[in-house]
C-alpha cells in the first residue's frame, strides 16, 4: 500500500515541525521582538490556552466527519501560514496574535496523524512506532536548532519550520489523493471502538484521565528540576543533568518500539501497569541516588516510563474512548493539564524535604496514577467481557 510508507514519513515532519519551533520559540520572542521574560510568559500562555480549546474541538469535528486529512492538510498550511507571519510580524501584540489563529490550530496536527492511523484499523505496534519516530524528531531537532541560532539567528529557524511546513502540506496532499483511490467502504467500516464496547463507563474514562494527568504532571516536574537538582542539589557539573536527559531521550526510541511489540501478548492496561512501578522506582531511585553512575543508570527505568505513558498511554486512549481524534485530543490535554500542575507540585513537595522531597512526590502520584488506571482498566475489562458473554 503506497500509504504506508507516507504515515511515517508525515510522522517524521510534524515531529520534526514542532521539535524545531517549541524549544525556539521563546528566545524567537525575546530576540526578534524585544519580549521581555514576562511578556514571553504571556504570549506563550495565551498561545498553550488557545491550542488547550482547539486540541479538543478540531480532532471531534473530525470523528464527526470520519475525515482526519483534510483537517491535517489545513494545519499544514497554516503551519506555513505562522512562520510567514512570525517573519513579516514588526510588534509583539501581532506575533501573539499570529500563534493564537496560526499556531493553534496547527498544532492540533499530530493528534490527526494518530487519529488518521486508529481510524484506519493502524494496530497499537504501529501506533507507537510512528511514535517512536515523534521522539526521533525531539532528540535530533532542539540541538540542530540550538546550532542554528548560533551560526545564523533566529530567522534560520523559521526558514526550515517553513522548509518542513510546505513538506507536511506535499506529503497531506498525496496522503489525500491516494486515500481517494481506496474503496470507500475501506475507510467507513473501521470506526473506532466505543467506550461501551470496551467496558468503560463515562465516570471511569474521567477517572483515567485524571490519573494520566497525574503521571503526565510527574514526568513534567522531574524534567523541569532535573538540572538543577544535579547541580545544587547533587554538587555535580552541569553536563551531567544534559547526559541523563540525553540518554533517556534517545532509550525513549527503542522503548517505544519495544513496548509496540509487546501490545500484541500483554494488555494494553497491564503494560501501563508496569510504566508505572518503572516510573516509581526512578523517583525513588532519584531521591536516593548520590552518584553520577547510578543518576545515568536511572535513566533506563526514566524511558520505560516516558515510553510507556506517550505510547501505550495514547494508544489506551483510543481503545476507551468513541472517536479516534477526541480520544488523541483528549490525550493531549492531561499532558497539557499535567505541565500545569508542575507549578504547585514542585513548590508543596520542595518545602519540606528539598528537591530529594519532589521526587519523592513524584513517586506518590505515580503510584496514585499507575494503581488507578489498573482498578478502572480491570473492572472495564471485566464488566466487557460479561457483557461479551450477555451477547
Amino acid at each position: 500500500m503506497l500509504e504506508r510508507p507516507l504515515i511515517p514519513l508525515a510522522s517524521l515532519f510534524w515531529g520534526l515541525q514542532f521539535a524545531f519551533l517549541s524549544p525556539s520559540l521563546a528566545l524567537i520572542l525575546v530576540s526578534l521582538y524585544g519580549a521581555t521574560p514576562a511578556e514571553v510568559g504571556w504570549v506563550l500562555a495565551c498561545y498553550n490556552a488557545a491550542g488547550f480549546v482547539v486540541s479538543l474541538l478540531v480532532p471531534a469535528w473530525a470523528d464527526r466527519q470520519r475525515q482526519y486529512l483534510w483537517p491535517l492538510l489545513v494545519c499544514s498550511v497554516l503551519n506555513l501560514a505562522l512562520t510567514v507571519a512570525l517573519t513579516l510580524a514588526t510588534s509583539l501584540p501581532w506575533v501573539t496574535v499570529a500563534l493564537v489563529v496560526f499556531g493553534a490550530p496547527a498544532g492540533v496536527g499530530m493528534s490527526l496523524i494518530f487519529a488518521h492511523l486508529a481510524h484506519g484499523g493502524a494496530a497499537p505496534a504501529d501506533l507507537m512506532n510512528n511514535r517512536a519516530i515523534v521522539s526521533f524528531a525531539w532528540v535530533a531537532a532542539p540541538p540542530i536548532a540550538t546550532a542554528l541560532i548560533g551560526w545564523f539567528g533566529p530567522e534560520s529557524v523559521l526558514l526550515v519550520i517553513a522548509a518542513i511546513a510546505l513538506g507536511n502540506v506535499a506529503i497531506t496532499l498525496v496522503l489525500l489523493r491516494l486515500s481517494r483511490r481506496q474503496p470507500t467502504h475501506s475507510r467507513d467500516e473501521r470506526p473506532a471502538a466505543k467506550a461501551a464496547e470496551m467496558g468503560h463507563t463515562r465516570v471511569g474514562v474521567a477517572v483515567i484521565v485524571v490519573a494520566f494527568v497525574l503521571v503526565q504532571a510527574t514526568n513534567a516536574a522531574s524534567t523541569a528540576v532535573l538540572t538543577l537538582y544535579v547541580s545544587v542539589g547533587l554538587g555535580l557539573p552541569v553536563l551531567w543533568a544534559g547526559l541523563a536527559l540525553a540518554i533517556a531521550a534517545a532509550l525513549e526510541i527503542p522503548a517505544l518500539i519495544g513496548l509496540g511489540r509487546l501490545t500484541g501478548r500483554f494488555p494494553l492496561v497491564r503494560l501501563m501497569l508496569f510504566g508505572c512501578v518503572c516510573g516509581i522506582g526512578y523517583y525513588v531511585g532519584m531521591a536516593l541516588v548520590r552518584e553520577p553512575w547510578a543518576l545515568l543508570a536511572l535513566q533506563v527505568l526514566n524511558a520505560l516510563f516516558v515510553a510507556t505513558v506517550s505510547g501505550v498511554g495514547m494508544t489506551l486512549f483510543q481503545q476507551i474512548i468513541a472517536g479516534p481524534g477526541f480520544a488523541t485530543g483528549l490525550y493531549t490535554i492531561t499532558r497539557r493539564v499535567g505541565n500545569i500542575a508542575i507549578g504547585p507540585l514542585i513548590a508543596i513537595a520542595s518545602t519540606p524535604a528539598g528537591y530529594p522531597g519532589i521526587f519523592l512526590a513524584c513517586a506518590v502520584l505515580a503510584l496514585v496514577g499507575g494503581a488507578t488506571i489498573g482498578v478502572v482498566g480491570r473492572r472495564a475489562a471485566r464488566r466487557a467481557d460479561g457483557l461479551g458473554s450477555a451477547d
